[in-house]
């Protein structure tokens, strides 16, 4: 039972994922396909191009609740099910997933965004700090190399390198937390 709530854990989280905010902020405001324009991505910064500043904002905060939804889903659903120790490996699969879910989404035959957005999303519900980390983070690639792809990439490694170094450190929000570097 327990394998089958994180396999549906994952499913949750990926659907959650899927939703491509961005595309349909764009699609709604300039009527306009987003994996048509730029990058062809469908994240914040891609947003930010087609459709302006107040477009991108929102798609970067959609895109960062979806990642969080997920896992607040998973905890609200299974977190009375599952023992102390299995939850974090059910809200982890969700989070991933939602990355999974927000690069190739169901909805647009397999095409997406970066993963930044999610991944700071269900980071954060997992350890509140991962806010305010991702975000300095971001921000200030942006403004000292300038180039999104490379401050996305480095959440996506940041991310866990800052949960094994809590890990290693004893102040794991979770005994488990190790789940996601694996």
């Amino acid at each position: 039972m327990t394998v089958l709530i994180i396999l549906l854990a994952g499913v949750i989280g990926y659907l959650c994922g899927s939703v491509p905010f961005g595309f349909l902020y764009v699609k709604l405001v300039k009527g306009v396909n987003l994996t048509e324009i730029g990058s062809g991505r469908t994240g914040g910064t891609n947003s930010l191009r087609a459709a302006g500043a107040p477009v991108g904002v929102l798609t970067a905060f959609s895109d960062i609740f979806k990642g969080a939804l997920a896992v607040l889903l998973v905890r609200w659903l299974f977190g009375s099910t599952l023992a102390p120790t299995v939850l974090p490996w059910a809200e982890i699969a969700a989070g991933i997933f939602a990355v999974v879910g927000h690069n190739w989404s169901l909805f647009l035959r397999f095409r997406g965004g970066a993963g930044t957005g999610p991944n700071v999303g269900w980071g954060m519900v997992i350890w509140w700090p991962m806010l305010p980390i991702g975000f300095t983070l971001m921000v200030g690639l942006l403004l000292t190399i300038g180039m999104a792809s490379v401050a996305s990439m480095s959440i996506a490694f940041v991310i866990p390198i800052t949960f094994l170094v809590l890990y290693l450190l004893g102040i794991s929000p979770y005994d488990s937390t190790f789940a996601y570097v694996v």
